[in-house]
């Protein structure tokens, strides 16, 4: 299930899911055993499907500043 993770978690990670979405349990668990840096996001009152493409509920301000502290 968490094939590779200790080669992805050498880099920031960043998880992000719907309070509501029925694989919220993934990023959780993946959360628990990557390594630092690393960051997970729990969207309130969101799905799975909301986060793609519901523009009000994708945590933009949030996605910004993991990207710009952690890439620049």
């Amino acid at each position: 299930m968490y094939a590779n993770i200790e080669m992805i978690s050498l880099r920031p990670v960043l998880l992000v899911a719907g309070e509501n979405a029925h694989s919220r349990y993934y990023p959780e668990d993946v959360y628990k055993v990557a390594s630092d840096p690393k960051e997970l996001i729990i969207v309130q009152n969101a799905d799975h499907v909301d986060l793609y493409d519901q523009i009000d509920k994708i945590p933009f301000d949030k996605l910004t500043s993991f990207f710009k502290q952690r890439l620049a």
